[in-house]
């Protein structure tokens, strides 16, 4: 925060700086999000648990779920019990990644800890299988769930929480364009051990710059025949503006 954005109210004392006209934003639609890599939709055991279940399988060693409380996950049944109590849980949405290239589910997604009246809201629960990891879909999949937040819901505040030893999700929030915020230490335990949660956030001020660098990253032109990119999306978002 700049001095800019200090106020002071009829006391002399400092505050924080004025939204006039602001209103409670609305929850998140149960519409799908739709890109050229990707495709966003709500999580629904009949449609997505056997796909995602064949995709996770490919992480043989369990890595992906290191850091939840959860997973992974030796059958079908007890993986589709999974899905079915969370697409149950009120308190997050979630949602399913589709790879457009294949039609089939590779990853999951949440839209969680929303407070409408402060606009803000946190993407949460992701795992990526193998076949989405380091993919141009997984970007596009948080671009769009991103663009779906500020763009279309006016929310301020974007939040990204992970294990603080987790380095593939800090490297990522740290990618997507997210910045450290702290360390809550001993925020939670997670398989009988000790978890120190590391957060990130993006802001509605930030985002007009990072959509500008996201939309060139997936432009067409900006990946070659076999499907790799040409430039980094990190690249564009330290090009001048």
């Amino acid at each position: 925060m700049s001095d800019d954005d200090t106020q002071r109210n009829h006391l002399g004392q400092p505050v924080g700086f004025p939204l006039p006209g602001w209103t409670p934003r609305p929850m998140p639609p149960r519409t799908p999000m739709a890109g050229r890599f990707a495709r966003v939709e709500l999580l629904d055991p009949d449609r997505h648990a056997a796909e995602l279940f064949e995709a996770n399988a490919e992480d043989r060693e369990g890595r992906n779920w290191t850091y939840y409380n959860y997973g992974p996950f030796a059958t079908l049944g007890d993986y589709r019990k999974w899905v079915e109590g969370s697409c149950a849980d009120q308190t997050r949405m979630f949602h399913a990644i589709i790879d457009q290239a294949s039609g089939k589910a590779a990853g999951v997604a949440a839209y969680a800890n929303a407070q409408p009246a402060n606009g803000t809201i946190e993407v949460g629960a992701l795992n990526f299988s193998p076949r989405l990891q380091r993919r141009p879909a997984a970007t596009e999949a948080m671009y769009l769930m991103m663009r779906r937040v500020f763009d279309e819901l006016g929310y301020r505040r974007y939040e990204w929480k992970c294990d603080s030893l987790n380095l593939p999700s800090r490297s990522a929030a740290a990618r997507l364009g997210f910045t450290y915020e702290g360390l809550f230490r001993q925020a939670m335990i997670t398989r009988g051990n000790n978890r120190d949660t590391a957060w990130f956030s993006i802001i509605d001020r930030e985002w007009p710059g990072l959509r500008v660098a996201f939309e060139a990253w997936l432009d067409p032109g900006n990946f070659d025949g076999d499907g790799r990119q040409r430039r980094s999306l990190a690249s564009f978002r330290a090009a001048p503006g």
